[in-house]
């Protein structure tokens, strides 16, 4: 971009601010945007497509630095930096509008236009003094970011004319900045930027009371930085002992301010006793905020006497502007006021930058055509999921289109757009009435809530506390706060729904024992068809999907898997097979299943083989089948893990049934005769049945498995001691 263009001081500039601009538009504008925007500045300086403006300003010089404070002090969008850097060539006919369809896209292009429209306006110059040059100058720009961009073009401007020779023109927009640029900039909640525009815009048009100020407050600056350590060090001390996490700092509030309070209180700087502020900054969740802010107020109350008339407790209601925060005045050391402002990041975000939030609307009928739109601005910044900049990117500035009025009872005045219903009317006057409204009373007439409002309607709105807004009230509204409201408000509803649907579905759980595993109920929400978890929730909610369908859905799934509680341990013995009788119940009267119920099909483990007397549970099967074990079988602590809700509670009754079979392993040595001695004792013992037996000799030790049949647990412990005194016999137990 060397070109003689550039004058010296200019070119000293170039370099810095593009550097700068690089910097703080990183993540916003792409390495390839910004080499495009060169290569056509560049080929535009070339061709001597630029000129300077009124100033004799450079204007690809104002345009850097425009774009420079737009990425330092907002979050824009890549368009908006676009727009700005190309709008002069554009205007300057260097480019055309499909070029720039076709190089940036529409959505530039649109921006480019509406900065096009509102420059027209500056060439009817009796237009900029009078009242109605606001609302044209809305009117032309359409999207509501041609005003931020137009806002950022002004202070730089204001910055870049600081020294220049025609004070008539610098005061001249000054003027224009003060009556039209720095109010827009604070309904926007731009704060930092309306305060150095109104700095600025007192320093052009008084520039000796603007000098007065800013050297009374340069002469007593190291004083007053040593006052703000003494007062915040112990404030300090004890937030930290609260366990806190903030940011305290002090400032000394903008010259424009200071001199706002010296011509309201008709006195002079040395009796202006807040002339710095304390900010506590507050690093805290959304939900602890309030809490959080009103304990750092006792805190600080506590230790310095405040001003209950100062307190502007802005936490509880927000400033029409957006704006939340709580300050307070205490009487600090050496008898001075100080103000204190209590915030959150969260807060002071959206004080830097202009993000309201928590906006409360309060109507038009005292804020003015400008403010009222605003306040819809705000109301749907707050409902925005993808972003306030892609929302503006959408929004035409068409408020004094065609529209309707209407009435209160009361008398207050309302303006909605051509088409606006009773619906919209009502969420005009506040959420929770828009929200509850089942219809209202039109001219003395009752109507519905889809009637369509002409001008001169006088509305009294119906609603009732069951209400709630339903899906098709989206067909019934035009306003963009009361669409938006009523979108949010479904989503809450599905939530609540969908809660009640999932508690539903974990109590029924619950109640029949079953753990819930969360990737078995996913492959349950596919295979019944519901597309989210959402829906899954809400279906069972509303009826639409049987609770007992998707138990039994989930339980089929358990069962594909296998059944490892059924598997005899690869350790267990051989055995010979039983007969047909053990398979099956030994007796209807023998056990007693579940809450005395008889009569059940069951089958004795062989994992365990329990008999009568036996300390014993059923195990419902994948089959249906009760399975009895006994309590200390080897799979009973893997079955209780996995499978709690399939447990019954089972005992043995009064009455002794068949018998049953039973293990012993018998170790000893291996001497002639002892297998027939052990044989012999079985035989000669009553109810007891010898089935089979199996001998292993090893080194001079044999182990046997002998299987018997038994009524009882206490004649097989009988029997066990009577083996025991077999010689040669060193061990017996029942085997597992």
């Amino acid at each position: 971009m060397e070109s003689t263009f550039f004058r010296d001081d200019e070119r000293s500039q170039l370099l810095p601010l593009c550097r700068s601009l690089m910097r703080y538009g990183r993540g916003v504008v792409t390495a390839d945007d910004f080499q495009r925007l060169k290569a056509l500045v560049a080929s535009a300086i070339e061709a001597d497509a630029y000129r300077r403006d009124r100033f004799g300003l450079n204007p690809v010089i104002r345009n850097l630095a425009a774009c420079e404070l737009l990425c330092e002090r907002l979050s824009p969008d890549r368009n908006m930096v676009v727009a700005m850097m190309i709008y002069h060539l554009y205007r300057n006919e260097f480019i055309n509008r499909d070029t720039i369809v076709n190089e940036w896209g529409d959505d530039v292009a649109k921006m480019v236009d509406g900065l096009n429209k509102v420059s027209t306006l500056y060439s009817r110059h009796n237009l900029v003094g009078s009242e109605n040059f606001r609302n044209l100058l809305l009117t032309f720009a359409e999207d509501i970011r041609v005003i931020i961009l137009m806002i950022l073009d002004r202070l730089a401007l204001m910055r870049a004319i600081n020294h220049h020779p025609d004070q008539r023109q610098v005061c001249d927009v000054a003027y224009e900045v003060s009556y039209l640029y720095a109010p827009l900039a604070h309904r926007l909640g731009l704060y930092s930027i309306k305060s150095e525009l109104e700095d600025m815009s007192l320093k052009y048009t008084n520039r000796d009371v603007y000098t007065q100020i800013a050297h009374k407050l340069n002469e007593t600056k190291a004083s007053r930085d040593a006052y703000i350590d003494d007062f915040i060090r112990p404030v300090k001390e004890k937030l930290e002992r609260e366990g806190l996490k903030f940011e305290i700092k002090g400032r000394t509030k903008s010259i424009s301010s200071i001199w706002n309070k010296i011509k309201k209180q008709k006195t002079d700087l040395d009796k202006i006793y807040d002339l710095f502020a304390i900010r506590i900054i507050l690093d805290v969740p959304l939900e602890r905020e309030k809490n959080e802010c009103w304990l750092a107020y006792s805190i600080v109350t506590d230790m310095y006497r405040p001003n209950p008339s100062r307190l502007k407790d802005w936490l509880s209601i927000p400033k029409s502007n957006g704006y939340e925060s709580l300050h307070i005045t205490v009487y600090g050391p050496e008898n001075k006021w100080v103000e204190v402002q209590i915030r959150s990041k969260r807060m002071d975000t959206i004080a830097e930058k202009g993000l309201a939030a928590h906006w409360k609307y309060k109507g038009i009928k005292s804020e003015g055509d400008l403010d009222a739109w605003m306040n819809n601005v705000r109301d749907i910044l707050e409902a925005a999921e993808s972003g306030p900049m892609e929302l503006m990117k959408n929004m035409r500035m068409d408020v004094y289109d065609k529209e309707v009025f209407a009435f209160t009872p009361k008398g207050d005045l309302y303006r909605l757009p051509l088409g606006a219903t009773l619906l919209d009317f009502a969420f005009g006057i506040h959420t929770n009435v828009g929200a509850q409204c089942t219809g209202g009373r039109v001219n003395g007439k009752n109507q519905k809530i889809n009637y369509k409002l002409q001008s001169g309607d006088t509305v009294e709105i119906f609603t009732s506390a069951q209400q709630v807004p339903k899906q098709d009230w989206l067909n019934y509204v035009v306003t963009s706060k009361a669409r938006n409201k009523i979108r949010v408000a479904l989503k809450e509803q599905e939530s609540r729904v969908a809660e009640l649907g999932k508690e539903l579905l974990q109590r029924r759980f619950k109640n029949r024992k079953i753990d819930l595993d969360e990737s078995l109920l996913s492959k349950v929400i596919k295979k019944l068809g519901a597309k989210t978890v959402t829906e899954f929730y809400t279906r069972i909610s509303d009826g639409v999907l049987d609770v007992n369908l998707v138990m039994d859905t989930y339980l089929a799934l358990t069962r594909t898997s296998v059944d490892e509680s059924e598997k005899i341990s690869a350790s267990e013995y051989t055995m010979q097979p039983f007969g047909p009788d053990d398979e099956t119940k030994p007796s209807d009267d023998i056990l007693v299943i579940g809450n005395n119920i008889k009569g059940i099909n069951y089958k004795l483990a062989k994992c365990c083989n329990p008999i009568y007397g036996d300390d014993v549970f059923g195990f419902i099967s994948s089959e249906g089948v009760i399975k009895i074990h006994r309590s200390d079988c080897p799979n009973a602590a893997n079955i209780r893990e996995k499978y709690p809700y399939r447990l019954i509670r089972t005992q043995w009754s009064g009455k002794l049934g068949s018998q049953f079979g039973a293990t012993l392993r018998i170790v000893g040595n291996d001497d002639i005769g002892i297998v027939t001695n052990i044989t012999s004792i079985i035989n000669k013992e009553k109810n007891v049945t010898l089935r089979s037996i199996t001998v292993d000799s090893n080194d001079g030790l044999f182990q046997g498995y002998i299987i018997v049949g038994i009524n009882d647990t206490a004649s097989l412990n009988q029997l066990i001691k009577k083996i025991q005194t077999v010689k040669g016999v060193k061990n017996v137990e029942r085997s597992k």
